[in-house]
């Protein structure tokens, strides 16, 4: 187990808790997700924590592969989805670049609240691309900590700096604004067609693309 998988086994208990204050971003960002699906899209929720919007979705769509890299989110993912008699998702730990997940596969990939997470963003997006069928879509929500925030929300960003720091969390946690979201999708690859940004205490930005067509020599 590597450090980031047992920084967020070990935050999972509390995961739910600590993502109240943001209810608001989460709960308008799963209504506006659910006008881009259908019921024969095959979904990847990728970095689907506790399972919360996967066990939204899934009456509206045909099956959701929910993946993530800590094992203890998929455990309480996987008693959300007993608890509410919901049967067409698949919970598994496992990262987006894992070899078992093939080329155009997927109607719909969701990357809710990890681009700012990653080591690097813009290979997520491109294998985001790669696994998308043509016309397949693209949704993320991603913190905009370089954004617009209020005073608690930069005092907590202040602290995860130093714990950063100093080690205690593992993973990077980067300060992107709306403009470096855009930049990540601003080729070829992917159409755009909604975006917004969500303010509530601290800015995410909603965004949808439909994969387009790979340049020739790319």
């Amino acid at each position: 187990m590597n450090k980031s998988e047992k920084f967020w086994d070990q935050s999972a208990g509390n995961y739910d808790n600590t993502e109240e204050k943001f209810e608001f971003i989460h709960r308008w960002s799963r209504e506006n997700t659910k006008k881009y699906l259908k019921e024969t899209d095959v979904v990847l929720d990728y970095g689907c924590g506790t399972g919360t919007t996967a066990c939204e979705i899934s009456s509206l769509v045909k099956s959701i592969r929910a993946i993530d890299i800590s094992t203890a989110m998929i455990d309480i993912a996987k008693g959300k989805a007993a608890a509410g008699g919901v049967v067409n998702i698949d919970f598994e730990q496992a990262d987006i670049f894992d070899e078992q997940f093939a080329e155009a596969s997927f109607d719909v990939v969701l990357a809710f609240n990890m681009l700012h997470t990653v080591p690097d963003a813009e290979k997520v997006v491109y294998r985001t691309f790669e696994l998308l069928k043509p016309g397949g879509t693209f949704i993320s929500v991603t913190p905009c900590l370089g954004g617009k925030k209020s005073v608690f929300v930069t005092l907590q960003i202040w602290l995860v700096r130093l714990l950063l720091k100093v080690g205690v969390i593992p993973v990077p946690i980067r300060q992107l604004k709306s403009a470096d979201l855009d930049a990540l999708v601003s080729d070829d690859r992917f159409d755009v067609i909604d975006t917004e940004e969500i303010f509530k205490g601290a800015s995410s930005y909603f965004m949808v693309a439909k994969k387009g067509v790979l340049p020739s020599g790319s």
